[in-house]
This record gives structure tokens, C-alpha cells and sequence, in this order.
């Protein structure tokens, strides 16, 4: 009785609740700030892409820029590897440790880089460095910061904690936009080509070191204690993954496939789509309605975490995907001929749907492994759906609207909500899993 009682204790419940709050807010902040760093570079990319190319070929510049860009996602999956395998050995707190360093500094680096003329073609390979180091950290940071969340959670709270993954990685995407163009409004091309952009990523570095601060002064997950007492960690848990949980993986390749597809088009490429390819209305405009949509996003997610919590995962993951099998058709029909407020419900109707996936996407693939392989478990295979479907999205729904198919790009959205729809309706439902 003095045990049950001691366990319940109101002073060790308050030390409880504190150690989960403090590891929400490291976690989500620390999120945040990394993706701010990861999303400052495209962002000021047509402004910086002169400093590291040769000034005789601005365009040829750019498209360099945006190569280094595209090169730090092949990087992903090696960090979703290796920073996984890092984590799941030595603990949440140090693989977080390291992944914020690695942005940080890395941003700390291109701010303080010379330019091309000043030391020529070691600029651009500092560059590029600097951003296969930031793709290496991104990839393992998903990983580390879901599983940090999740474990820290209540059995009843965890898609609500888990929904806080992607609500600071969204949070830090739009921060750098704002930023971005805070400066740019505020400062003269010329003084924004020279410093301006580095003051940016200064800026940025700076948060990191903030969130580095908070990142130390965290307590190790109970999961991930329990693990090490029992003696259950591997030498190799990515082998470990594929040797004992290979569907698992490929589960969360299954969940993830649908899931970032839909949400680059949605989210990132919209604008550019009907600008550029459709031509209903200039980009600016487009923007508009692209930005209220996301901030209305990053609201709903952790609602949907908490009907997740009380409903269970799966219907809420199927009624993203189902929604969109039905959506996908007149959504890109209204498209062609609507204006502003056309593209404004076609995005608000679809970030709905999309909340379902994105509040639930962390704590569904931390819910399928144990915690001994967990973060790779998670890293790894999810680094690989967004090198795979999420970043040629873009590129294959311009290839369709450019060659003629245009009339197809809505079929392409479809065909992966319904690979949603079968693997959601074939996963096991993990509302009621313990995750120790």
C-alpha cells in the first residue's frame, strides 16, 4: 500500500508532469530552430547565389544553389541511419545534442563564409559542405525528436505530444519565411546581397545555440532507460531493424509515402503550380493564401492529436487518405479556373484532410517499434520516402502539367492517397500499445 501510495504522490506527480512539459518544449523548440536553419538557405538562396558562383552568370548561379540545396536531401536517409543508430546507443538527449550542433554550426558556416571572389572555388565546396552537413542532421533529427516526444508522453497523450513534431518543424519553415522576408523588405538589394542574408544566418545560429541550452538540460526518456537497465540495446540497430521489424519498415516507408507527397504539393508547391503552370494568379497572390492556410494548419494539428488519443489512429489517418481520393479531382478542376478564393478553400479544405496524416505521422511510426531500435526504426526509413516521393513531387507534377498532362497531375494525388488508404487500413491499430 505504501508503494502505491508513494508512486502517487502529489510532489512526484508534479516532478513528472514537469519532466514531460520541459521535454515537449526542448523537443519542439528545438525543432523549430533547426528547421528554421534548414529553411533559410532556399529561402535567401536568389539572394546569396552570386557570393558563392561566379557574378558572370547569375542564372547559372542559382540553379547551383538550388543543386547544393536539392544534394542536401540526398543526405537524409544517411543521417536518419547513422544519427538513428547514434541515438538509439547512447540516448534521446545526446542524438539530439548532436543534431542541433551540426544545423547550427552549419549555419554559423555559411554566414561566415568568403565569397567567390575572395577565395574562389573553395566557396562553393564550403557550401556545399555545410549543407550536406545540415541534410545529414535533418535526417536524423525527425527520428530523435519523435521519439523524444512519444516516449515522454502519458499512454493516453502521446499523439498529442507527437503532433508537436511536425507543428515546430512547420512552425520553423514559416519563421524563416518571415525572416526572410522581413529583410528583404526592410533592406536595400544591395545591403541584403552583401550582409543582409548573413545576418540571417546568424540569426539562426544563434536560435540553435538557444536551443542547445535547452537540448542539455534534458532528462533521458524512461523508455530508453529501461532498455539500457534490461540490457536490450544492439550493437547495430539499423541491422537490428531489418533483421527483426523489416515490416515495420517497410510500413513506415507505406505511411510516409502518401503522406509527404501530398503534403509538398500542398504546402510547398501549390503556389508556384497555379502561378507558373496553371497562370490564375501571380505568385504573391498565390503566397497569400498559401500562408494563411499553413498558420491555420499548424493550429489543427494538435487537436487532431488529441482525437487521435480518444478515437485511435487509424480512422483518422484513413479519413486523410479516403478524403483525398475524393478531394483530388474537383480540387485541381477548381483550380484551373478559380481565383484567389478558389486556391484559398482548395488549400484550407486539404490542409484538413492533411492534418490527419501530419498530427499523427510521428507517433504512429514510434508506436511500431521497440525502444531499443526505435529512432532508426523511424529515421531511416522515413529519411527515404521523403528523398523518394516527397522530393521528386514537385518535379513530376510540373513534368505532367508541362508535357501536355495536366489532367493527370490530379490522378497522381489520388494514386498515393489511395496507397494511403491500404496501408492505414492493413496497419495495426496502436492507440493501446505500451511503448516499454
Amino acid at each position: 500500500m505504501s508503494v502505491q501510495g508513494s508512486r502517487t504522490h502529489p510532489s512526484t506527480a508534479r516532478t513528472e508532469s514537469r519532466k514531460k512539459r520541459k521535454a515537449l518544449i526542448a523537443g519542439s523548440v528545438g525543432n523549430t530552430v533547426e528547421w528554421i536553419d534548414w529553411a533559410l538557405y532556399s529561402a535567401l538562396a536568389p539572394v546569396f547565389a552570386t557570393q558563392f558562383f561566379p557574378p558572370a552568370a547569375p542564372g547559372a548561379g542559382l540553379l547551383a544553389t538550388l543543386a547544393v540545396f536539392a544534394v542536401g536531401f540526398v543526405m537524409r536517409p544517411v543521417g536518419g541511419a547513422v544519427i538513428g543508430v547514434f541515438t538509439d546507443r547512447y540516448g534521446r538527449k545526446k542524438g539530439l545534442t548532436l543534431t542541433i550542433v551540426m544545423m547550427a554550426g552549419c549555419a554559423f558556416v555559411i554566414a561566415l563564409c568568403p565569397t567567390y571572389e575572395q577565395i574562389g572555388v573553395a566557396a562553393p565546396i564550403v557550401l556545399l559542405l555545410a549543407r550536406l552537413v545540415q541534410g545529414f542532421s535533418a535526417g536524423g533529427e525527425f527520428g530523435s525528436s519523435s521519439a523524444l516526444l512519444v516516449e515522454s508522453a502519458t499512454g493516453m497523450r502521446r499523439a498529442f505530444a507527437g503532433s508537436w513534431q511536425q507543428v515546430s518543424a512547420g512552425l520553423g519553415v514559416l519563421i524563416a519565411a518571415v525572416l526572410a522576408l522581413v529583410l528583404t523588405s526592410a533592406l536595400e538589394p544591395d545591403t541584403m546581397s552583401s550582409w543582409g542574408w548573413r545576418a540571417a544566418f546568424i540569426a539562426g545560429g544563434l536560435l540553435g545555440m538557444v536551443g542547445l541550452w535547452l537540448r542539455i538540460g534534458l532528462d533521458e526518456t524512461d523508455s530508453f532507460r529501461t532498455a539500457q537497465e534490461e540490457d536490450r540495446i544492439p550493437r547495430n540497430p539499423l541491422t537490428e531493424v531489418f533483421r527483426k521489424h523489416p515490416r515495420a519498415a517497410l510500413r513506415v516507408i507505406g505511411m510516409a509515402a502518401a503522406g509527404v507527397l501530398i503534403y509538398y504539393i500542398w504546402i510547398n508547391y501549390m503556389p508556384g503550380y497555379v502561378s507558373a503552370v496553371i497562370g490564375t494568379m501571380t505568385l504573391q497572390t498565390a503566397l497569400v493564401a498559401n500562408t494563411i492556410a499553413l498558420a491555420y494548419f499548424l493550429c489543427l494539428l494538435p487537436f487532431v492529436g488529441i482525437i487521435a488519443d480518444r478515437i485511435g489512429r487509424k480512422p483518422v489517418m484513413l479519413t486523410f487518405a479516403v478524403g483525398f481520393l475524393v478531394f483530388a479531382y474537383p480540387a485541381f478542376r477548381l483550380l484551373e479556373t478559380g481565383g484567389f478564393w478558389t486556391l484559398f478553400a482548395v488549400e484550407i479544405v486539404g490542409v484538413t484532410l492533411l492534418a490527419g496524416y501530419a498530427g499523427l505521422i510521428a507517433t504512429v511510426m514510434a508506436e511500431q517499434f521497440p525502444a531499443e531500435v526505435r529512432t532508426t526504426g523511424i529515421g531511416f526509413p522515413y529519411a527515404i520516402a521523403v528523398a523518394v516521393f516527397g522530393g521528386t513531387a514537385p518535379y513530376a507534377t510540373t513534368w505532367l502539367a508541362t508535357n501536355g498532362l495536366q489532367d493527370w497531375v490530379w490522378l497522381y494525388v489520388a494514386a498515393a492517397a489511395l496507397v494511403g488508404v491500404i496501408v492505414y487500413a492493413r496497419m495495426p491499430e496502436t492507440r493501446d500499445r505500451v511503448l516499454a
